[in-house]
């Protein structure tokens, strides 16, 4: 018999091949994505700068495609939709455009952001499909520390249950992607061991009826180099090949 995370994980497969098929979401000639890792945290403006110039590149056919692991300090960051009442405490950390869909969103010190550069005309132009795929990636990775995320209909983003807390259940990771001229920008944000309360500031997605988890808050104490490793062989099963960069993408000051 199958147990509870097995018996999700086949609904996600199965949901998967209903929409993207099995091969989708990779590159038909398997060429691999670079894989590069910030090793300090990385500014916002700096990320977005880095993020448009290789996204551009990537659309002109000048740069392979990218997934880039950091890290930020403490900021909140305003989608196209986010309203002000959301913010409820504007000078606590800075406040910047992220220039993708949705809401305010927090990033900092143990949350790992991945950002994607992929070239969606190689991978089925189907922008419904890759969020799909991004939430299905996240399950993929939390199912490898055996925690069950879950997704949630009308909530992108991946869930966990948790008796007693607000709504029953929390968020552990957030999705946000920008898709122009079919690359993609922005992507996702896993809690590791962020400091919860610093979500506090703001309506995260603008959902106030649950809250916000990590791996750390769900009893899951895992490095950061753990976590990059599953990330990476989950998104290996999903998306297809990867290779390390060589690129110094931030240059310390």
């Amino acid at each position: 018999m199958l147990g509870t995370l097995d018996e999700h994980r086949l609904s996600m497969i199965t949901e998967a091949l209903t929409c993207v098929g099995p091969d989708k979401l990779r590159r038909s000639d398997a060429q691999p994505v670079e894989w590069a890792v910030a090793d300090a945290p990385v500014d916002y403006p700096t990320a977005l700068q880095i993020m448009r110039y290789r996204a551009a590149a990537v659309a002109r056919g000048e740069a392979s495609e990218l997934v880039w692991l950091v890290e930020h300090p403490p900021l909140y960051t305003a989608g196209t939709s986010a309203g002000a009442a959301d913010l409820l405490d504007p000078t606590r950390f800075p406040v910047y455009e992220a220039g993708r869909g949705g809401e305010y969103t927090y990033h900092g010190p143990g949350q790992r952001v991945a950002y994607l550069m992929l070239d969606l005309k190689t991978r089925g132009r189907d922008v419904r499909c890759l969020v799909q795929g991004l939430e299905g990636w996240i399950v993929d990775t939390l199912a490898g520390f055996n925690i069950d995320g879950e997704l949630r209909e009308g909530r992108i983003g991946v869930w966990v249950k948790q008796p007693g807390r607000k709504g029953g259940e929390s968020k552990i990771a957030a999705i946000g992607v920008r898709v122009s001229k079919w690359v993609t920008t922005h992507g996702i944000a896993l809690n590791v061991a962020p400091d919860l309360s610093h979500f506090d500031g703001i309506v995260p997605c603008g959902i106030s009826d649950h809250g916000v988890t990590s791996l750390e808050d769900l009893g899951h104490l895992v490095s950061m180099p753990e976590v990059d490793m599953a990330l990476r062989a989950a998104f290996e099963q999903r998306f297809g090949p990867t290779v390390s960069s060589s690129e110094a993408l931030v240059t310390a000051a």
